[in-house]
């Protein structure tokens, strides 16, 4: 079983191509952070050194030690095509940085006394109970596969989806013709609600036994519809109220809105000889459209400046400016190993 922890605060920063950085975390020289420009000056060397050779646009480098940005510069484009340089307050999308963001939504709910994380998920989204778990066995001679479903041993905890351990993956069980469920059902699908997404996981057979093995996927994202379900808000306007605004996170959320568009990076993919190219999925403009789908896994937009707000609110146990997010002890159990 891998041993990730489900959250990890982090003091450093660096998005791929971030606003002036927020009201109490200052920008100082260096030294004043006990960082060596001479070393920090490395980073900026080799960083032009992967735009100048192609290998990506443009990029954002953000340090900071002890509540002080001490390093924080741009390399390259966030347009390579147009010569749009970077800019400090470049909007990215966060794809699975978002999910930190869920795990504390999460914590917040269970601070309130909302749920145990040992309770079973479908004492609030009823469509995922009495599941199914997919079974593949392959003859030792032949390899032919046999594909069939048991019952799941015990329900899906909220503690389960937390730590990845629920048998609920991205890609999906197999049916007995070893076609995707999740394709036919559509359930990756982000032009539908997350309360939709949720019903069709329901509808597919886990991937393991809950509780037997750590794998990445969908999980974070029902989470993001237990929130909703618990707190009676749409996922959106909950990390709006409850996180973005009170953290000062200002250019954080599901949709780029016109007047900010110009500030929204490109979206690249590795092309050939380690170079890349404009990557022609939709979320390269899809983001400029109003959400469908607040899911809690991938869908975020944010800069380097409002992300660094969220991490050093968790560097600094719950609380950054005077405004409390979680307690402490909620932070110590997020960061803790729940896989052993």
């Amino acid at each position: 079983m891998k041993r990730p922890t489900w959250i990890i605060p982090l003091s450093v920063v660096v998005l791929l191509a971030g606003g002036a950085v927020g009201q109490g975390i200052r920008s100082v020289a260096p030294n004043g952070t006990g960082l060596a420009s001479d070393r920090l000056q490395r980073i900026t060397t080799v960083m032009n050194e992967h735009v100048a050779k192609g290998h990506i646009a443009g990029a954002i480098g953000l340090i900071a030690r002890h509540g002080k940005v001490g390093y924080f510069e741009t390399y390259g484009f966030q347009n390579k095509e147009a010569n749009v340089t970077m800019r400090k307050d470049t909007i990215f999308r966060m794809y699975s940085m978002t999910k930190p963001i869920t795990g504390v939504a999460v914590l917040m709910l269970y601070e309130e006394g909302k749920f145990f994380l040992s309770d079973p998920v479908s004492k609030y989204l009823p469509e995922l109970g009495n599941l199914k778990v997919a079974v593949v066995e392959s003859d030792p001679q032949t390899g032919k596969k046999t594909r069939y479903t048991v019952p799941a041993k015990r329900e899906i905890t909220i503690l389960d989806l937390l730590r990845h351990t629920s048998g609920i993956d991205y890609r999906g069980p197999e049916d007995a013709d070893g076609k995707l469920i999740y394709e036919r059902l559509g359930t990756n699908s982000l032009d539908q609600a997350v309360g939709e997404m949720v019903k069709k996981i329901g509808q597919a057979p886990l991937v393991h036994q809950p509780g037997t093995m750590w794998e990445y996927g969908l999980s974070i994202d029902v989470l993001a519809r237990l929130v909703e379900v618990v707190s009676g808000t749409p996922y959106d306007k909950f990390l709006e109220d409850r996180i973005f605004k009170p953290l000062g996170m200002v250019d954080t959320g599901y949709t780029v809105p016109p007047e900010k568009a110009s500030r929204f990076s490109k979206l690249y993919a590795p092309a050939e000889n380690g170079t890349i190219k404009l990557n022609t999925s939709p979320a390269q403009d899809s983001y400029l459209k109003p959400a469908i789908n607040f899911g809690g896994g991938s869908q975020l937009v944010s800069t380097a400046s409002d992300y660094l707000r969220f991490c050093q609110m968790l560097l600094n146990g719950g609380e950054l400016d005077g405004v409390r997010i979680l307690s402490r002890k909620s932070v110590e159990l997020m960061s803790a190993d729940h896989l052993g």
